[in-house]
């Protein structure tokens, strides 16, 4: 992980170039303008001034009063524009973190994702990556400026009293060693914080979810008090980062005052030689030393948080390796043939496996019912001819090619998928066709629809195929939302089909006029159908029966 965050700092440190050559700039201003509150308060209390060479300072302060209030200025802009580059920073950070991770998550086997909660990944995607933004906005140029600046400030101290820069070099030394004790307590404290803050997002969704099941049981109230526990359990934990927090900026603190006590009972008792005006020079740089200091302790907290943010996101799944484009000849006129040797495959070791030894061989053209109880391994078959699943044993075959040599962008466009909970889009449905094949011209996008009987119903509505839809077919029926679903198979004309429980919950209308549609689209096709509706068996082909993730040797396929 400590690497993952290293290599995340080296990729963010041209992005944050700009903010340590501002946060340079504005400590050169704070040199001058410290040398010049001094020139006015030597002459105003009327201590002798004068240059280490003994030239004296100017008698009237009137040019170094200007120039200080010039300096603020300049200081303001300056601090603006870091801020500004920072922002900047940050934000390209957290975008390149987001889109490596959306692609780690997309092109990931669905095996890697077994066992992450989606709460989990919601909380990565959005909380971890966003908290990793003071990575790359303070902490990477901090680490930068926390050497150069009280470099620059510790160079002009030493032109001015050698033995002041002494002193401020031994508190400064004494600022890392600090904040790296406070830092060991804060890591473990922010790794706490984010386990807890996803545990509570997941157990949130979870209930959320099943937010009828609890009130139909009566359990609302307990599950209510369960969540109030663990929201205050992060609570607690994320009080303990800010106390660790604070306790690093004490250091800080501790060593700024010490070195200024220590140089007042120098410039007191007269220890240190050198005119009244260096002197109070001096005394105004402290702060200046430590401003960049304190920035890397603010900074250090920011780091301390995206270790802890870094676990999530290191391990997600890497990007797999892509295999050489090999494509499919004549697909588009001889179809697809399937055939399944010996496939195993286990999403949960603890549940078994969901197929065992399952072998099958579908030619090209032709139509394979799937037929079983609930849980005996028809959806899995379809998982592992969509990609999203990879078999852990045995082969699977698409025209004689090994199904895991194909790139996703290949298998997907042989394929179409229909199944029982159509997923639509917030927008029109004609988009919402559209989506299964974008370049898409209207007449065929209309072709789609009539052959899928959308039109049918469209008809009706006010504005036809353009009518709005919500989130998840929001204002459409189950049928309705199940025949925009078929058009898009329609439209996609892949030559295999796969259909997964594609009329369930329908009444027997709707099953019957969708299954009408079905066959007319499953023709010339290569089709693979899992249901165990008697309406399925109205597909003419092969059957395949499936128990407990095994071929029924009883049944067989006929």
């Amino acid at each position: 992980m400590q690497d993952w965050v290293r290599t995340q700092v080296r990729l963010g440190q041209r992005a944050a170039r700009p903010v340590v050559l501002l946060g340079l700039a504005g400590t050169g201003a704070a040199i001058v303008q410290a040398w010049c509150a001094a020139s006015v308060l030597a002459l105003a209390l009327g201590l002798p001034t004068g240059l280490p060479t003994g030239a004296a300072m100017p008698a009237t302060p009137w040019a170094a009063l200007l120039g200080f209030a010039g300096l603020a200025l300049v200081r303001a802009g300056l601090g603006f524009a870091a801020e500004d580059a920072a922002f900047a920073a940050g934000a390209a950070g957290r975008r390149r973190l987001r889109s490596a991770a959306m692609a780690q998550l997309l092109q990931a086997p669905a095996p890697a994702l077994r066992n992450i909660h989606s709460g989990e990944l919601t909380a990565t995607l959005t909380d971890r990556i966003e908290a990793m933004d003071g990575l790359f906005a303070r902490w990477v140029p901090a680490a930068r400026s926390a050497v150069l600046a009280p470099a620059m400030v510790l160079a002009v101290v030493a032109w001015a009293e050698p033995g002041g820069a002494l002193v401020l070099a031994l508190a400064g030394l004494a600022v890392p060693l600090g904040m790296a004790l406070a830092g060991i307590g804060a890591g473990a404290a922010s790794r706490g914080q984010f386990q807890a803050m996803a545990r509570l997002q997941s157990r949130f969704l979870d209930r959320v979810r099943g937010i009828a099941t609890l009130i139909a049981y009566n359990a609302a109230e307990r599950e209510a008090t369960a969540l109030a526990a663990a929201a205050d359990e992060l609570r607690w934990r994320t009080m303990r980062v800010l106390r660790v927090a604070f306790l690093s900026g004490s250091v800080l603190d501790l060593a700024m005052a010490g070195s200024l006590a220590v140089l007042a009972v120098r410039y007191g008792t007269g220890w240190a030689g050198g005119s009244a005006d260096l002197r109070i020079f001096v005394l105004l740089l402290v702060p200046e030393f430590f401003a960049p200091l304190r920035g890397f302790a603010l900074a250090y907290q920011d780091r301390l948080h995206a270790t802890g943010a870094a676990e999530a996101l290191a391990a997600l799944p890497a990007l797999p390796a892509t295999p050489p484009a090999r494509p499919v000849r004549n697909i588009a006129t001889q179809g697809v043939s399937v055939v399944f040797e010996d496939v195993c495959l286990i999403w949960d070791a603890a549940r078994g496996k969901a197929l065992d030894g399952v072998s099958f061989r579908l030619p090209a053209g032709q139509t394979l019912v799937l037929a079983g109880p609930s849980g005996a391994g028809k959806s899995s078959v379809l998982e592992i001819l969509l990609g999203f699943a990879q078999p852990d044993s045995g082969r699977v075959t698409l025209n004689g090619m090994d199904i895991t040599e194909l790139v996703p962008a290949s298998l997907a466009r042989l394929t179409a998928w229909v199944g029982q909970n159509p997923i639509l889009f917030a927008g029109s449905m004609r988009d919402n066709i559209r989506f299964a094949r974008p370049e898409a011209s209207d007449a065929e996008v209309a072709r789609a629809a009539r052959l899928a009987q959308v039109e049918a119903f469209a008809a009706e509505l006010p504005a036809g195929l353009d009518t709005l839809v919500g989130e998840g077919g929001y204002g459409l029926s189950g049928g309705q939302a199940q025949r925009v679903a078929v058009a898009r198979a329609f439209l996609k004309d892949a030559p295999l089909l796969l259909l997964d429980e594609p009329t369930a919950h329908l009444d027997p209308v709707t099953e019957a006029d969708l299954i009408d549609s079905l066959r007319r689209l499953a023709a010339g096709r290569t089709v693979i159908v899992a249901s165990h509706a008697a309406a399925a068996h109205q597909f003419a082909g092969q059957r395949l029966h499936l128990r407990a993730g095994q071929v029924d040797m009883t049944r067989g396929v006929a």
